[in-house]
């Protein structure tokens, strides 16, 4: 619902420059993040869930005004948002007096430690858009590029074991670590990317038409150095990806 929110007031803010715009579009895709830095990293290696698992769909509205027959000036608003429960694949968890502490799978555990991670982004991008063969035909590739700004929250919460705290469990002779309750929330934060994109428009009728497209998104968002945040001495988290949509233009 908030998502929705941030889309529907971003769209209301832009919705004045409509009546100088050629083009309004609508587009659902398909987001399918890079995740190639270390929380992310960290997250694959010690979690069940996987990189396919936070490929989702994402939602586009943009309007389109023509410089020329070859070139227009594109600006797209847009969201992606999943979270996933995530179990620790290789530990489980036991509960005693001083706290609770994660011992190898091996064991049976009081229970299985696991957390929620969040990750969404909404960017407000302007593109340049060429089409190499005009837009007076029944095909119409395209090809762009842009910059813009991205708004973006990272959250996680539940159990985290601390790896670098080991202890030795001389009863059972195993390592054993211990597992906190952890809140860890970057939201409402704000980078600069840019995308690359190519596709094509086919016209339907005298002012409708469909387009599928391929884009590339490029954007590092960097923590709060403030501990408080919980994501402290993390690299730049990797919010690059790759999106496949299919959309409906409507022609002013």
């Amino acid at each position: 619902m908030k998502k929705f929110l941030i889309l529907l007031a971003a769209s209301i803010l832009i919705i004045p420059g409509m009546l100088f715009s050629d083009i309004v579009t609508f587009k659902v895709g398909y987001f399918i993040p890079r995740a190639d830095s270390d929380l992310w990293q960290i997250e694959f290696e010690n979690m069940d869930f996987t990189k396919t698992d936070f490929q989702h769909s994402s939602f586009c509205f943009s309007y389109e005004y023509f410089i020329t027959n070859y070139a227009s000036i594109l600006f797209t608003v847009e969201g992606y948002n999943e979270q996933k429960v995530g179990f620790y694949k290789d530990y489980v968890g036991y509960t005693f007096p001083d706290g609770e502490w994660a011992y190898p799978s091996e064991y049976q555990g009081d229970f299985i430690p696991n957390h929620v991670f969040s990750v969404a982004s909404t960017p407000v991008v302007v593109s340049i858009k060429l089409a190499p063969l005009g837009r007076a035909h029944k095909f119409i590739p395209y090809i762009g590029a842009g910059a813009g700004i991205f708004f973006w929250s990272v959250e996680l919460e539940g159990d985290t074991i601390d790896f670098s705290d080991e202890w030795y469990d001389t009863a059972e002779l195993v390592s054993v670590y211990p597992i906190y309750n952890t809140y860890a929330s970057e939201r409402g934060r704000i980078s600069f990317g840019a995308q690359a994109f190519g596709g094509f428009m086919i016209p339907v009728a005298n002012r409708l038409s469909i387009e599928t497209e391929f884009k590339y998104v490029y954007v590092e968002g960097r923590f709060s150095d403030d501990p408080y945040h919980g994501f402290q001495g993390f690299e730049p988290f990797d919010l690059s990806g790759y999106q496949i949509s299919l959309g409906v233009n409507y022609w002013f």
